[in-house]
């Protein structure tokens, strides 16, 4: 079920580890292993908040990779006080947060792997509805949930749902997956590569691209709510919004002829709005709908 206010909140301010290091937990090894980096560069305000929705998830199979550029604003010594539940941690230049991210994915081994940016968080029970899914629906690919906005306070401003996945609303309509709520499976880094380095902004929304558009990949949306994306000033997408709309392009324009509909992009975008309408209406959420319209 959604998170409240409240408790999303304390989740992320609040120690509540189980002091065992990582994977010691009893029947450890039932659990599908999760791998999840978290790339960092100066965000001392927020990294620790990311941590511990990481850690405080208490999920027995885990792997946690730190992988820092070299940050002096005292982020070190916040990983340092963590050390002891990572996997592995790194503070060394690097070349930007994709590289970051990849670099920790090379050292993972869990079945399913996913990144927290280090000013975003995970939800309560977020690892354990991945787990669940993964049992449920073993011969899928990709796995996804629904995503909170949090303002610089960690109160929540506003909740983004999504649909099942459709390449071609991924490809008319933008982003079906949101990287704070996202796992896949480790095996597709070696089957259809790593995240593409020359996308400084919308890494995410390629790699979503890439792999929902393989044969027989399976995505998994899952009704519940994973994540939490921060608006914050220094956040890139505040920053790099302009960098962000070309790399969409750039990304929809070397995609699009993968698709095998032959009705053009003036069909698909009626239908996509379409579609979430009515999938929203069949569910009986006017609420969120009343709220979705008058926030376009």
């Amino acid at each position: 079920m959604p998170t409240n206010l409240g408790s999303l909140r304390d989740f992320v301010t609040t120690d509540r580890i189980d002091r065992r290091p990582a994977g010691a937990g009893k029947g450890a090894s039932s659990w599908p292993k999760l791998s999840v980096v978290t790339p960092s560069y100066n965000q001392a305000d927020y990294l620790e908040r990311t941590i511990l929705s990481v850690l405080n998830q208490n999920y027995p199979n885990l792997e946690y990779f730190i992988m820092d550029g070299g940050s002096t604003d005292g982020s070190v010594e916040i990983i340092r006080k963590y050390e002891r539940y990572l996997a592995g941690w790194v503070s060394e230049k690097d070349k930007g947060q994709v590289d970051a991210i990849n670099k920790g994915f090379r050292r993972a081994t869990g079945d399913l792997v996913g990144f927290q940016n280090s000013d975003d968080t995970f939800a309560p029970g977020a690892f354990q509805a991945v787990a669940e899914a993964v049992r449920k629906h073993p011969d899928d690919d990709v796995f996804y949930g629904h995503m909170y906005i949090i303002d610089e306070a960690d109160v929540i401003t506003e909740n983004m749902r999504v649909l099942p996945f459709c390449a071609e609303c991924q490809l008319f309509e933008g982003m079906q997956i949101f990287n704070q709520a996202f796992f896949f499976k480790r095996s597709m880094l070696d089957r259809f590569g790593y995240f593409d380095e020359q996308y400084r902004f919308a890494f995410d929304y390629e790699i979503a691209t890439r792999y929902g558009l393989q044969p027989g990949i399976r995505c998994r949306l899952v009704e519940d709510f994973w994540g939490a994306f921060r608006i914050q000033a220094q956040a890139k997408s505040s920053t790099i919004a302009e960098v962000g709309r070309r790399e969409h392009q750039a990304i929809q324009d070397r995609y699009r002829p993968q698709l095998k509909s032959s009705m053009g992009e003036g069909f698909w975008k009626r239908y996509c709005k379409a579609r979430k309408l009515s999938h929203f209406v069949l569910r009986g959420e006017f609420s969120y709908i009343w709220h979705r319209l008058n926030r376009t």
